[in-house]
């Protein structure tokens, strides 16, 4: 698949990069990359990976104080990107034929974007879910595709692989984007500082703050991609004194229900600060929430450079 510029966007890093963007090739600003450049002493907002922790304790031992030496490293301009499904139940609604959001069509758009502009860029891509991949992983187990160099995956029949994987079963546990951070932490060797890390979740199954925080605390640029349909979960319909079909997210167990004014306008206020909540949560945490509420693929990849265009000017801003 070749990408082109209505297929992409530009992924631009939260911490401004210098030089020339050369994606998977080695670059001469020093970096958090493989290949070591110099050492200097330890300075303030070092990042804790960088230290040679040998020939600090070698300086340590000679000098008999405490002395940290940083390894400078050779770059990509433009880092890997991790793509992460939440692939819940809940995330198959709602169905294609009404007339609301259809998650996994936006969640395909999306993840299709966001390779397609991390190829454009030379990225490695990697992906994750814990769904049951057939021959390869239960549901509940990480199904992980890591970046990769040389013989990177997504290289050869990206959108035929792509369209495999988010076919599976929507049959991911509950927690399953808590699993997945507790997972990216224990391959973080293989995931350099800087890497974009896409979450792609309606996020209403809640996520502890401190797995939000040990991500950005390994150095990557998280960014959570809110896929949330706009009228059942952003806000509610008015219908109250409608009899509704209500079942989980399986389909069964359906029962009639008729709710009173006061419990659509209650339900209407919570979904509404939910959201709100949510989106405010994670600024706080130095994350830029994507929000997407329309699964057609113009919808999403407007959603996806809008928020593109807001990274550009922050970084221009701090130029």
């Amino acid at each position: 698949m070749v990408a082109t510029p209505t297929d992409v966007i530009p992924l631009y890093p939260r911490r401004r990069l210098l030089g020339t963007a050369s994606g998977g090739s080695t670059s001469l600003r020093r970096g958090g990359r493989a290949d070591v450049a110099s050492s200097r002493p330890y300075r303030p907002g070092d990042h804790f990976r960088t230290i040679d922790w040998k020939a600090s304790a070698r300086l340590s031992s000679a000098r008999n104080s405490d002395d940290f030496i940083v390894r400078e490293r050779f770059a990509e301009e433009i880092p890997a990107v991790v793509v992460v499904v939440d692939r819940r139940p809940e995330m198959a609604l709602y169905p294609s034929e009404l007339p609301w959001l259809h998650k996994p069509a936006a969640v395909h758009a999306a993840a299709r974007v966001l390779v397609a502009s991390a190829l454009n860029q030379r990225s490695l891509v990697s992906y994750l879910d814990f769904a049951t991949h057939p021959g390869d992983t239960a549901a509940g187990t990480p199904f992980w595709e890591p970046p990769r160099a040389q013989s990177n995956v997504w290289r050869a029949g990206l959108r035929e692989r792509l369209d495999d994987y988010l076919a599976r079963a929507f049959d991911a546990p509950e927690d399953n984007i808590a699993r997945a951070l507790e997972f990216l932490g224990t391959v973080r060797s293989s995931i350099p500082i800087g890497t974009f890390v896409f979450v792609l979740s309606d996020f209403i199954a809640p996520t502890a703050h401190e797995l939000w925080g040990q991500a950005v605390g390994h150095g990557w640029d998280v960014v959570p991609v809110i896929v949330q349909d706009p009228v059942w979960e952003q806000s509610f319909p008015q219908i109250d004194g409608v009899v509704m079909s209500v079942a989980d997210a399986t389909g069964a167990g359906a029962r009639p229900v008729r709710l009173e004014g006061r419990e659509v306008a209650e339900r209407r206020r919570s979904n509404r600060a939910r959201l709100e909540l949510l989106q405010r949560d994670f600024v706080r945490l130095g994350l830029d929430p994507v929000l997407v509420s329309d699964d057609a693929d113009h919808a999403v990849h407007a959603a996806l450079l809008e928020w593109a265009h807001v990274r550009q000017g922050a970084g221009r801003g701090t130029q």
